[in-house]
Parts: structure tokens; C-alpha cells; sequence
């Protein structure tokens, strides 16, 4: 049984993305971004991309390599700039380091979303971050690194832990298939540095779980009081996982940022 939700406002894993598109929307909307983290994929937006797509929006829901902050906020760069437009950037856990970093030289992202997701500073990383609220439980939940040619490690998190790790608001079973097809992170990728942090322009918004096992919410709260959000929602009962458990939620909130008007730099100090 899921519980209500309880809001509050502050000021007021490198192949083809798979893209969907609404059949003739009736107003020029800007583009969603789906941006998933490390140990998930492109497919845990799916009860999201329903959602928006049945309302108009144009959606994109892009595979993230996993492998460098850099290298992924690149990836995720390059596919905003060659979009038409505005963008709206999602970010799920890491995934919110992507979008914050991929959209530092990008004007056309009017709006970041962060679901459950880090918005690191400069010099900033999860590892770092997990240090300075070091409540989650991910770390006794990782399998041995698995070591790759090149000297590198993927990280993955152990199968019989995942589903009470990740997504426990979920159905067993769906999380036991989530644990099977979970994307790996290479390990470095988590103590890289963030090398730009656009939250501080770009206007945001926040959801995160209160039960949240890889980033606790207490974490997650002083991510979006630092940013300024516009909303920080904390779902009571929730996961890791909002855009499984709570899809209705988090397509609201990606809709109520893309319906937004922008805000300047000068207007959030």
C-alpha cells in the first residue's frame, strides 16, 4: 500500500536512445530527457515515458554509458544539442551528476530534475558526497569489483540484496528482475569530480524517497535547499526507485518544470 505524499517547497547508464514520440501534440513543448543512473537502464522510465507521452511531451529516455562523469555528461551534451528546442533534464541517482554537468554549456535545458538524483558541486562526487552523509547502505550491498582489460572495475550490486536495496517499495519480483538486468557503473566513475554544477542557473526541482537505501534523504534535502529548488518533494515509505513506485508523482513534477517559465542566474540570488 503506498502512502501520500507529503511536498515541500523551498522559495514559494553508449548505444541508440530509445525515443518516444506523442502523436500530434497540440502546443510546442520542450523535450524530456530521461537520464538513468548507475545499476538501472533506459526502461525504468517506462511508467514515466507513458505518462508524458500520453500528455504531448516528446521524450527521450537515453542509455548512459556509465563509464566517466565526463564522458557521459558529454554523451548526454552532445544528444542536447542536437535536439530542437528547449530540454528538460532528468537525472536519476548518478544520473543527476550527468545532467548537471552536461548542461552547463547548454542553453536550451530550461529546466533539471532531479529524481532521487546527486547535484554535486565543483570537485564534488557521489563518493565524496556519501562521506559527508554517510547513512546509505549501498556500499555492504555491492558485489566484489569485477575487474575489466584496462584496469578499471564495474560495480554491481549483489543480486540477492538488490531488490530490498533498490527498490523495495516494488513487488518482489519486479525487483528481482531489476536485479538481473541491472546496468554496472565502473567504480571510478562514482569518485570522479564534478567538473560544473548548472543547478546553480538552471531552475530545478527535487523527489527523492524517504527510505531511500543509496542516498539518504537527509542528503537529498540539502541538495535541493543548495540549489534553491523550486520544489523539493520527500515521498514517505518510498525507494530509490520514484519513477517505478510513484510514476504519476515524478511525470507531474517533469511536467510542472517543463511548463515553467525560466529563470535568470540574477533572479535565484
Amino acid at each position: 500500500m503506498r502512502l501520500p505524499v507529503v511536498a515541500t517547497v523551498f522559495a514559494l547508464s553508449l548505444s541508440t536512445p530509445f525515443v518516444a514520440q506523442a502523436a500530434a501534440p497540440t502546443s510546442v513543448k520542450p523535450t524530456i530527457v530521461l537520464v538513468h543512473g548507475a545499476f538501472a537502464g533506459s526502461s525504468s522510465w517506462n511508467p514515466v515515458i507513458t505518462r508524458l507521452t500520453r500528455d504531448g511531451y516528446p521524450v527521450i529516455a537515453a542509455a548512459v554509458p556509465l563509464r566517466t562523469l565526463k564522458g557521459d555528461a558529454s554523451y548526454i551534451g552532445s544528444l542536447v544539442a542536437s535536439l530542437p528546442g528547449e530540454v528538460v533534464l532528468v537525472g536519476h541517482s548518478y544520473g543527476g551528476e550527468v545532467i548537471s554537468v552536461a548542461a552547463a554549456n547548454h542553453r536550451k535545458v530550461k529546466a533539471l530534475v532531479f529524481i532521487a538524483g546527486l547535484a554535486p558541486d565543483v570537485g564534488e562526487s557521489a563518493a565524496s558526497l556519501g562521506k559527508q552523509f554517510p547513512m546509505g547502505m549501498l556500499s555492504a550491498a555491492l558485489a566484489p569489483p569485477v575487474p575489466l582489460a584496462d584496469g578499471s572495475a564495474d560495480l554491481y550490486i549483489l543480486q540477492a540484496r538488490y531488490w530490498k536495496q533498490f527498490a523495495a517499495d516494488l513487488p518482489e519480483a519486479e525487483g528481482s528482475q531489476m536485479a538481473v538486468t541491472q546496468r554496472p557503473v565502473a567504480q571510478s566513475a562514482l569518485a570522479e569530480p564534478a567538473a560544473a554544477e548548472s543547478w546553480r542557473s538552471i531552475p530545478s526541482w527535487f523527489a527523492y524517497g524517504q527510505l531511500d537505501r543509496n542516498i539518504p534523504a537527509n542528503l537529498h534535502a540539502y541538495l535541493a535547499r543548495r540549489a534553491k529548488a523550486r520544489e523539493s518533494v520527500e515521498v514517505p515509505g518510498a525507494s530509490h526507485v520514484l519513477m517505478l513506485s510513484h510514476p504519476d508523482l515524478v511525470a507531474a513534477m517533469i511536467e510542472r518544470a517543463g511548463s515553467a517559465p525560466a529563470r535568470s542566474a540574477e533572479a535565484r540570488r
